[in-house]
């Protein structure tokens, strides 16, 4: 391994540890707070109801607490025969409030190492809001895309880079750091889909606004849902005093990527 590897490696190690932990921390009010995560993850959920799923092992990519696997229990009951969905996330905190990660249906688990191997190669795979925290998340999904077995599916929900232009017009404002976790860009996650082979079946970038009186109510919303992680260097309390005084917009836009796509048989289209 290179010196320049071996640090990414340490990078991405430590990054790690730091969204476990802020997610260990808000894991009891999880739940309660992740209403955009609950509403995109039923959106998804219905995006997927009755694939045609061939056979082999089916996972819930970073499941945490399961609200994607739980919507689709929902409204695809089929896809609960055999074998289930294994819950696979790195925080154990948040896999203790999952419902459906029981036995051997759990599975604590860094994607930055890629899949566990007893998920590959897989017939179903489905992540909601896990993506973006990985080191590299293109490079990621392109390797989800080639872990599927033929006509075996994938489908994803990921914030991408448009999201939050009132932080970032706050922070330019205040002439400080924006330390918003730098989001994928949902061109290049549509690249990587076509690199990985799979052909999509539906793929749209949708946009909401969550209700916030100001700055401080929006960062302290993500505080509580143990979402505050970030690769950048925290402000000091000054410069967090400046921003706050020139966030002036409501609300907090988020830019989500669904997408819905099968990895083809050879000669397939």
């Amino acid at each position: 391994m290179t010196d320049a590897a071996a640090f990414g490696t340490t990078a991405a190690t430590r990054f790690g540890s730091q969204v476990r932990q802020r997610f260990a921390g808000g894991a009891s009010d999880y739940d309660q707070a992740a209403h955009l995560q609950r509403a995109v993850a039923w959106r998804l959920a219905h995006h997927c109801r009755e694939l045609p799923l061939p056979p082999g092992p089916r996972a819930d990519l970073g499941a945490g607490t399961g609200l994607l696997s739980r919507a689709l229990l929902e409204q695809w009951p089929s896809s609960y025969g055999s074998p289930r969905l294994q819950q696979i996330d790195l925080c154990p905190e948040l896999l203790a409030r999952n419902p459906l990660a029981n036995g051997q249906e759990q599975r604590g688990w860094d994607l930055e190492r890629g899949l566990p191997a007893e998920v590959e190669p897989a017939a179903l795979l489905v992540s909601s809001f896990a993506l973006q925290w990985l080191e590299h998340p293109a490079e990621q999904l392109e390797s989800w895309c080639h872990s599927l077995v033929p006509d075996g599916w994938l489908a994803l929900a990921v914030p991408t880079s448009g999201s939050f232009p009132q932080w970032r017009a706050a922070a330019a404002a205040a002439a400080v750091p924006c330390t918003a976790l730098i989001l994928p860009n949902a061109a290049e996650l549509f690249a990587a889909t076509e690199r990985g082979g799979l052909v999509l079946r539906n793929s749209q970038v949708l946009h909401f606004q969550r209700p916030c009186v100001d700055g401080r109510e929006a960062l302290g919303r993500m505080r509580t849902l143990g979402a505050g992680a970030s690769r950048s260097a925290p402000l000091s309390p000054v410069q967090l005093r400046r921003l706050l005084r020139h966030w002036k917009q409501p609300g907090l836009t988020w830019e989500v990527l669904l997408l819905l796509g099968s990895r083809p048989t050879a000669g397939g289209s």
